[in-house]
């Protein structure tokens, strides 16, 4: 190996780990989180707040994908043992940035369903919005409640260059879970 190539082999090591010294830093929240039953539906509406940093935005023009994932159970309590779990779901969708197009584009993880925006910033903000999302059907909540429901939110690293991957496999930097907001949902 020449002498420029390991100075450059080097410089882009600590880039690579100043990079990893927090580039999830920011504001990383379950803002707000609350169910309703729509025609014998139980359905979900939050918001989640995602860090925007130039770390995220650089990885994401490096070629790194990165992972959002959405974690929201329901359970029942009981009274001398656990709560008893009436649901888990987990939902992941992945973001990444196309080069060609310059937009970041958004798909779920089997990859069927995919959005593009013009600016992270957007993407955040859609990644961030939930919905109406159908959680469970109504008749799934045995019992006379009431029922604790909870969500919280995550961002990982996912698939990345293999140059980069080589580099920076030891770091956890790369990988963030919210506090779980709970609240109770009453019939």
């Amino acid at each position: 190996m020449t002498r420029h190539a390991i100075t450059a082999v080097g410089l882009l090591l600590a880039a690579l780990i100043a990079a990893a010294a927090g580039p999830l830093d920011g504001e990383f929240e379950v803002r707000s989180a609350t169910t309703s039953i729509s025609e014998g539906v139980v359905v979900l509406d939050a918001m989640v707040s995602y860090p925007n940093t130039e770390q995220i935005s650089g990885a994401l023009r490096d070629g790194v994908t990165l992972a959002f994932d959405l974690d929201m159970g329901i359970s029942t309590p009981r009274r001398y043992w656990f709560d008893a779990d009436v649901i888990e779901y987990h939902m992941r969708r992945e973001l990444s940035y196309h080069v060609i197009s310059d937009r970041y584009v958004l798909r779920d993880a089997a990859g069927v369903e995919q959005d593009s925006f013009p600016t992270l910033d957007a993407a955040l903000e859609y990644l961030g919005r939930v919905e109406r999302m159908p959680l469970l059907v109504q008749s799934q909540l045995r019992g006379s409640g009431p029922w604790n429901a909870r969500i919280r939110a995550g961002v990982r690293r996912g698939r990345m260059p293999d140059a980069l991957r080589a580099l920076v496999f030891w770091t956890d930097a790369w990988h963030r879970t919210s506090e779980w907001y709970t609240w109770k949902i009453e019939r």
